[in-house]
């Protein structure tokens, strides 16, 4: 007898001997865009200087990572950031707009806005220790801190917040109970809840699997809920009710390679996201309608387009053209709709217009 997929991947993820608590982190069993290339960081940098301006050059401007691994992505944008300043970057140059708040979010009325890395708050949300030498620039916490201003990334998070499984049968849902060993059984009818969700998000399939996303749109909204003013964005694996995986996603990494699914602590365990039901749930709470798009639209609405460098560069500046070409290399991997590019963007605005990127996805709404 086992128990359901949520209790069992809580306890084999983020207790205390879990797999993303006691491990080397996660670059160490696969790959994500943060772990690609600076690129990525790059282009997200860029996303941050829209939201800047949005917010009018806050005097202070947050960027909270949820999920943060070993701080590897906000480790790369403080560096990003200090390079711009160095090259006197849009921020250095803009003029703030005249700003009444008295809070230390403002910049005051008028003057000069200091460089973005001057005003940049960098907090990293992880349930593992801090690491030894990450920069003390980067505040490290086991919880999404209230009052952000800013942008809140969700990068490969949500995938990992641990869900439970149903199975359709004659009867109705019924939930898949797993043991430590991963061998599965079909226990009870779900909850009333989760039979809510799947009605709503989960078009029902006979013997087909369903993976119930209800606590994905909690841990979302709860989330945006932290955001006084910016855009959260979530960036993940993902599906539309009008394309439900029949087996559903439910799969194991370890050391870069794709595992069965285990609950004993030994590899990440993973589930796409449902990201429509996930954006209905962050709206409700902002106000405010919820874009969606995918990563390869995204990167290149934010300059990161793949182009070879022109070959006359090979020979005005060979070392340049070698730096383009590996830039140019990386974004095809990250752009690649078969892998990293086929990642969706989910962005929510909360106070703010949503920075203009891509034509979108229409923001689906739940079945009647």
């Amino acid at each position: 007898m086992g128990t359901g997929w949520r209790a069992a991947t809580t306890t084999a993820l983020y207790g205390p001997t879990g797999f993303f608590v006691a491990g080397t982190g996660p670059a160490a069993h696969f790959r994500t865009s943060v772990h690609a290339s600076p690129v990525f960081g790059g282009a997200l940098l860029r996303l941050v200087e829209r939201v800047d301006a949005a917010l009018g050059h806050p005097g202070r401007l947050d960027v909270v990572d949820v999920g943060a691994g070993r701080g590897e992505l906000l480790t790369t944008l403080a560096q990003l950031a200090v390079r711009a300043a160095d090259r006197g970057g849009p921020a250095r140059r803009a003029v703030a707009p005249r700003n009444t708040a008295t809070d230390d979010h403002s910049t005051g009325g008028g003057g000069r806005v200091p460089p973005l890395v001057d005003r940049l708050r960098l907090t990293a949300v992880e349930v593992a220790p801090r690491p030894v030498g990450l920069s003390p620039a980067v505040d490290w916490r086991d919880r999404v801190p209230d009052g952000i201003t800013g942008l809140l990334l969700a990068t490969e998070w949500l995938d990992n917040v641990p869900l439970d499984v149903a199975v359709a049968t004659d009867d109705g849902w019924r939930t898949v109970l797993v043991d430590p060993a991963g061998v599965e059984s079909v226990g009870g009818p779900v909850d009333p809840a989760d039979a809510d969700w799947l009605a709503t998000w989960w078009p029902a399939s006979p013997g087909g699997r369903a993976e119930i996303g209800r606590t994905r749109d909690v841990a979302w909204a709860t989330a945006v809920r932290a955001v006084d003013r910016g855009l959260a964005l979530a960036v993940d694996y993902g599906h539309l009710r009008s394309g439900r995986p029949f087996d559903g996603t439910l799969t194991g990494y370890r050391a870069g390679r794709q595992v069965p699914p285990v609950p004993d602590g030994s590899c990440d365990l993973t589930a796409h996201v449902a990201v429509d039901a996930v954006g209905v749930a962050g709206s409700a709470v902002a106000g405010t309608p919820y874009t969606l798009l995918r990563q390869r639209e995204a990167l290149r609405a934010l300059g990161a387009d793949g182009g070879r460098p022109p070959l006359a560069l090979a020979t005005t500046d060979p070392a340049g053209y070698v730096r383009a070409l590996a830039a140019a290399s990386a974004v095809t991997e990250l752009t690649d709709p078969a892998g990293l590019g086929g990642h969706w963007w989910l962005l929510q605005p909360v106070g703010i217009p949503a920075p203009p990127l891509a034509p979108a996805v229409s923001a689906p709404s739940p079945a009647p």
